[in-house]
């Protein structure tokens, strides 16, 4: 079954049209619905919504409940006569991301022709160094590269904090937010729905650089077609981007992403850097023709290096990633060192579901940023054509379970961190490919921390475990389960003392985790100690009061 293209990129190809006229003369954009007549369409559509969302979802209430659920539509249903058309639509769109799923979204939202919100011409993007503008039509070509210091009078982050709940996602998956956001906080309807503008036909945005601020004022249009959304989607011809007084060569990722896949060989490094951008078949060519293409190549070449970056793919089908998946398990190139996967926040849905393979099948190392999808995900959304505005509401109707069912990663994260900043984008560096080609091999966390326990040298232990949490390059890797694994491997051991000093680690990294408090717990029951093992069972128990395990095992220390 086909898997829908990243929802990120449905909000921006659906192009820049006016309302109808329907529309245009009964649900005004920036008046309140007084309307009656009118008011009773829209409370039709949010009752058929409320309807059909239980009826079409595969879990709706996976991470809300039906009362929250109710409570919301009943809540946005009593306020309609008082809102505005625009602020009818951001607050059903916030109902639908209270879903917690990234597939399940308003179709197109906020540029869906039925829709009609209007975007300022600029394109921002959240780097790691913050929000900058990263392009823009000509005649506000004197912000282009500048950081992004306010929206009307609202900092940047006041800003994001405003449209984050708009944001469709995974659970807490804060790499959607980062692709997302920054769309919505170029979107005139909705800046002056969440408070941020009040005028939106002049709206004032304070950027910075080089130490100096200046104010611009921007007016929506309808007249580009715009990305808004990262440098995957193409601008208009004649805009002025910040990479375009760069002296370095176009980095290979930014070179032809509107191609589905392609690849290159680099002499110079013995590297193959494959791009795979969409799981979807050329006219010219299919995913399974490429794959042997591809991998002839690689037959047939000296390869040190084979790259696969899927960091701008937002998904297409899932059953065509197989012919490059085994294409990768037979080859020579399969092998820790030799084989990198480049992923980041627009990696989703049916290339999501590839990253999955290639973590449990391959010995891929991932670098960039983590994905915006969680490991295992709803998908494959059916239409809910809401009756009197026409607006469109996807729904999931699967779930694709590609990891172990109790796996709840909200994404994939990298082993290597490689996050882009500002600086990389204009001088036209790709940190991700940086960090492939310096690569060198070392011994894992467990290596490391197992050396040092055999040493007996628990500073030595601390030590090496508090190096590797600061190395950048670790930004994203979870220990919890690393050091959670040695701590039991020490207590089958008897080495109390020890596992109890590895668990300490684990819960002082870990605050918030129940399991972590467990584990220690039952180390320090173990060991004699009843007292700190009291402790932390009942903190295991105050983060997690489902957590079974430490409510036993806190009856037989208590004698219950």
């Amino acid at each position: 079954m086909r898997r829908i293209i990243n929802p990120l990129l449905c909000a921006v190809i659906s192009g820049w049209l006016f309302v109808n006229g329907m529309q245009a003369q009964t649900l005004k954009n920036s008046t309140a619905i007084v309307d009656h007549e009118v008011a009773e369409k829209w409370r039709a559509d949010l009752r058929y919504f409320a309807q059909e969302m239980p009826k079409r979802h595969k879990d709706l209430y996976h991470l809300m409940t039906r009362e929250q659920f109710e409570s919301a539509v009943k809540s946005l249903d009593a306020r309609i006569p008082a809102l505005t058309r625009e602020q009818i639509i951001i607050e059903l769109d916030r109902i639908v991301a209270m879903v917690g799923d990234g597939h399940t979204r308003i179709q197109g939202f906020p540029f869906d022709p039925k829709i009609g919100f209007r975007s300022y011409p600029i394109s921002l993007y959240l780097y790691k160094d913050g929000l900058f503008v990263q392009a823009a039509e000509p005649k506000h070509r004197e912000i282009v590269g500048a950081r992004v210091v306010k929206i009307g009078d609202a900092s940047a982050e006041q800003g994001l904090n405003a449209v984050r709940d708009l944001v469709c996602r995974d659970g807490d998956n804060d790499m959607s937010i980062k692709a997302f956001a920054p769309v919505l906080l170029v979107t005139a309807e909705v800046l002056r729905a969440v408070g941020l503008v009040s005028d939106i036909e002049n709206a004032r945005f304070t950027v910075e650089r080089d130490g100096r601020q200046e104010t611009v004022i921007l007016k929506p249009t309808v007249e580009h077609f715009t990305s808004n959304h990262g440098p995957s989607v193409t601008r208009p011809a004649n805009w002025i981007d910040a990479r375009d007084a760069a002296s370095a060569p176009t980095p290979l990722w930014l070179k032809d992403p509107q191609n589905y896949f392609w690849f290159e060989y680099l002499p110079d490094t013995r590297s193959v850097y494959v791009q795979y951008n969409t799981v979807a078949n050329k006219d010219s060519e299919t995913v399974a023709d490429f794959a042997k293409r591809l991998f002839s190549f690689v037959d047939a070449h000296p390869v040190d290096r084979f790259i696969l970056d899927v960091r701008l793919n937002g998904g297409g089908n899932n059953y065509l990633n197989r012919p490059l998946l085994l294409g990768i398990i037979k080859s020579k190139i399969d092998q820790r060192g030799k084989l990198f996967t480049i992923i980041g926040r627009e990696t989703f849905s049916a290339a999501q579901s590839f990253v999955d393979e290639l973590e449990k099948y391959t010995n891929t190392i991932f670098v960039g940023e983590p994905t915006g999808e969680s490991v295992n995900q709803f998908g494959d959304p059916a239409h809910i054509d809401l009756p009197n505005s026409g607006i469109t509401v996807r729904a999931s109707t699967l779930w694709w379970q590609f990891m172990d069912p109790r796996d709840t990663r909200k994404w994939t994260a990298p082993q290597i961190a490689a996050d882009l900043t500002s600086v990389d984008y204009r001088d036209n560096v790709d940190p991700a490919m940086n960090a492939i080609l310096r690569f060198v091999p070392k011994k894992d966390l467990s290596e490391q921390l197992r050396d040092a326990l055999a040493a007996k040298d628990a500073v030595l232990v601390v030590s090496r475990y508090r190096a590797f949490k600061s190395d950048p390059e670790n930004e994203y890797v979870s220990t919890e389960r690393i050091l959670n694994n040695l701590g039991y491997e020490l207590l089958g051991k008897k080495r109390f003392d020890e596992a109890i000093e590895i668990l300490k680690l684990n819960v002082e990294s870990y605050p918030k985790s129940s399991n972590a408090y467990d584990s220690l717990g039952e180390a320090y029951m173990m060991s004699g100690n009843k007292e700190l093992a009291i402790r932390n069972y009942e903190k295991a128990l105050e983060l997690n009061p489902a957590n079974a395990g430490a409510l036993e095992a806190l009856k037989k220390l208590q004698g219950k």
